[in-house]
């Protein structure tokens, strides 16, 4: 069983305490929890400074604005769950900010969950906690890593025991709880075995651009209802979508979405799973950008109107950096990769595999996965 100690976000979350709070979302059992105890002397459930919601006695406490004495850190999991928690906690933290840091824990979108009453802004570092990736797993990573990935995904519990019987339900068991107990808690709705065969259905539909049209049929409701519970699946780190990048130059299409999940051991297919595994790669690699410096970051991928295709385009404040394109194989390269070179502003095009090869050919890089990750500092 492989061991990791420190997060990718450590050190930046604790220089961000000596003047905020700092709230931590993602996806259910992707650490957050853990992470947020390594702050605490103990590193365990079971210290004091350690509040959660979902037990009646810390929520008692919490209510009452009672909050454990001679503490430097103060965990609160799962509070966005109670309806007043933006009042709560600026109360806490106006009243104690120079002797307590606070970090704050959820699997939702907290920045969503935030908006609304009493405003928060400017009393909080958000920071979104993604799946292990290659260089948490190893930092010289290799073929084999990939491979162990790409078969358990990156949460903790299942990437370290690398068990099949154990991934199976796990996997089970995490999608009923974020189903039936998250959404629940947080959202209004009624037809939770439809979502439910919402979320059994998504992995089938990873590396192509998602008709919403189709899954409104299947599941036999209104297309506004199949967004909005898309919508909510985003909210709670189930899955993601990315927009296309259209350049001037380029016949590009405007409006078509590529959706992608938090967790892409559930895609069945091998291609598919690569591709979602480099998504998940790359967005890991923005949300840093952007929670650790500050940058306006973007996963995009470009398909022009004749279906020429590059999987991804990463932009720092709505300038390309580089682009990608994800295949299993390493013989053939895409051809749209050297028609788009010619076409648009993007200085880099990078063809990422599971094999050896590694060179470059007329301004494109072929790369395998593991060379990539590294080569590109991803966190």
């Amino acid at each position: 069983m492989r061991k990791i100690v420190i997060r990718y976000i450590k050190k930046s979350v604790e220089n961000d305490l000596f003047d905020r709070m700092v709230f931590i979302g993602g996806p259910r059992q992707v650490g957050k929890t853990t992470f947020a105890l390594s702050f605490l002397p103990d590193s365990n459930e079971r210290h004091p400074a350690y509040l959660n919601w979902d037990d009646i006695f810390n929520r008692s406490a919490i209510l009452k604005g009672e909050l454990p004495p001679n503490q430097k850190y103060i965990v609160l999991d799962e509070i966005h769950k109670f309806a007043g928690w933006r009042n709560l906690v600026k109360g806490f933290y106006d009243t104690n900010k120079s002797k307590i840091s606070f970090i704050i824990t959820g699997s939702a979108r907290l920045d969503y969950y935030s908006k609304g009453g009493d405003s928060l802004q400017g009393r909080y570092h958000y920071y979104r906690l993604h799946p292990f990736s290659l260089q948490e797993i190893n930092t010289t990573p290799t073929r084999d890593d990939i491979e162990m990935l790409l078969k358990f995904g990156g949460f903790p519990e299942p990437c370290l025991r690398s068990e099949e019987r154990f991934w199976r339900r796990w996997q089970r068991e995490r999608t009923q709880r974020v189903i039936y107990e998250d959404i629940r808690d947080l959202e209004n709705i009624k037809e939770i075995s439809l979502l439910e065969m919402l979320a059994e259905e998504l992995p089938n539909r990873i590396g192509s651009p998602l008709s919403v049209k189709k899954l409104k049929e299947l599941l036999q409701v209104a297309h506004e209802t199949v967004e909005r519970w898309l919508n909510i699946f985003e909210r709670m780190y189930y899955c993601f979508r990315i927009s296309p990048y259209g350049p001037s130059k380029v016949r590009a299409v405007k409006k078509e979405r590529k959706l992608y999940l938090w967790d892409w051991s559930l895609v069945p297919d091998s291609g598919p799973r690569f591709e979602n595994f480099i998504a998940s790669q790359l967005l890991k690699y923005c949300h840093f950008m952007e929670d650790t410096e500050g940058f306006r970051m973007d996963l995009r991928f470009l398909r022009d109107t004749d279906k020429r295709e590059v999987d991804f385009v990463v932009l720092k404040n709505d300038v390309p950096l580089f682009a990608v394109e994800c295949k299993t194989g390493e013989k053939t390269v895409n051809p749209s990769l050297f028609y788009f070179k010619q076409r648009t502003e993007i200085p880099s095009f990078y063809q990422v595999h599971t094999g050896k090869k590694d060179y470059e050919k007329n301004g494109l890089r072929m790369i395998p996965a593991h060379k990539f990750c590294k080569e590109l500092h991803m966190p």
